[in-house]
């Protein structure tokens, strides 16, 4: 029997059953935001390799405004995807942004004329990089800031952040920025950071097949800290299992789908923001709020851990 309902919600049915359709609603600990727990990643609206505009603009803004209409309050970007590219999109489709809408930006990278994935970690790489934000999505202040520590290629790597925090604490002080949250960071980063300042929200690599972050996502939901796993579906080789497809198989869902809900059911401090460039995608990535796993199913999905590899 097909667990998920996949019609789509207009947005105007009110903010329980709005909440409830995309996963709940989670409130980050010291603010007024109230997100919907499945929310959205804009990085896939760019060219290939995250560089240049997407081959249809008119699509992409189509698809952010499905999103946003479908009841979605959480959108996740980045000025150097593009570079600048999700940010004029962003703002082309949703201007003026309507209430409620949380858009979460990150800083540390850029991209030079070569494509490649530089660190922007100085404070003046930082405070320039704030403002391309709020110059190219039209902002006076950003919700949240994530400073993403580049790390090492498979995850973060141990090494200070308080240089790169104090700067976006000192931004804070300034109007510029609202809150501030972490990307691929350790728990060792994170207690740093926190001698600094509060922080609302960690975004790191975690999906069926890289747990490494157990522990710190129970340390985090005792926290009350948002925990927002990118790459919920393996990133740019998506996750492929046996079982997986077998489970999606018996539920009438996809194997994304049931990927994506065995997150909302790992912890209740975990928010989902897959992208796509597709409405069909989009819709199927919302309708998974709705995908209730039993215990059984549950114990079943927990198992392929290792075996949920890229292909």
């Amino acid at each position: 029997m097909n667990n998920i309902n996949n019609t789509s919600n207009s947005g105007n049915s009110g903010r329980t059953s709005t909440g409830l359709y995309l996963g709940g609603v989670y409130e980050l600990p010291g603010t007024s935001i109230s997100l919907h727990r499945v929310g959205y990643g804009a990085m896939q609206l760019t060219g290939p390799g995250v560089w240049g505009p997407p081959k249809d603009p008119d699509a992409a803004v189509a698809v952010l405004r499905e999103a946003v209409a479908a009841g979605v309050n959480h959108i996740d970007t980045s000025d150097f995807y593009g570079p600048h590219v999700t940010n004029q999109l962003i703002r082309k489709a949703l201007y003026p942004y309507p209430p409620g809408l949380t858009i979460v930006t990150k800083l540390g990278a850029r991209r030079p004329p070569d494509k490649s994935w530089q660190p922007a970690i100085s404070p003046e790489d930082l405070t320039a990089g704030v403002h391309d934000n709020l110059r190219n999505l039209g902002l006076d202040a950003l919700d949240i800031v994530n400073y993403r520590a580049m790390g090492a290629i498979h995850g973060p790597a141990e090494g200070s952040i308080a240089e790169q925090v104090l700067v976006l604490a000192d931004l804070q002080r300034n109007g510029l920025i609202r809150h501030i949250g972490l990307s691929n960071v350790t728990a060792a980063q994170l207690a740093e950071a926190q001698a600094i300042t509060d922080i609302v929200c960690v975004q790191n690599n975690y999906n069926l097949a890289h747990r490494e972050d157990d522990a710190l996502i129970d340390n985090l939901v005792r926290q009350g800290i948002a925990y927002v796993p990118f790459f919920p579906l393996g990133g740019f080789t998506p996750l492929q299992s046996t079982t997986l497809n077998g489970v999606a198989a018996k539920l009438g869902a996809t194997p994304m789908q049931v990927a994506l809900a065995w997150l909302l059911h790992r912890s209740p401090n975990i928010l989902l923001i897959p992208g796509t460039s597709s409405i069909t995608h989009l819709r199927e990535n919302l309708a998974a709020g709705q995908l209730t796993l039993s215990p059984q199913v549950l114990a079943e999905v927990d198992g392929i851990t290792g075996a949920a590899v890229p292909h």
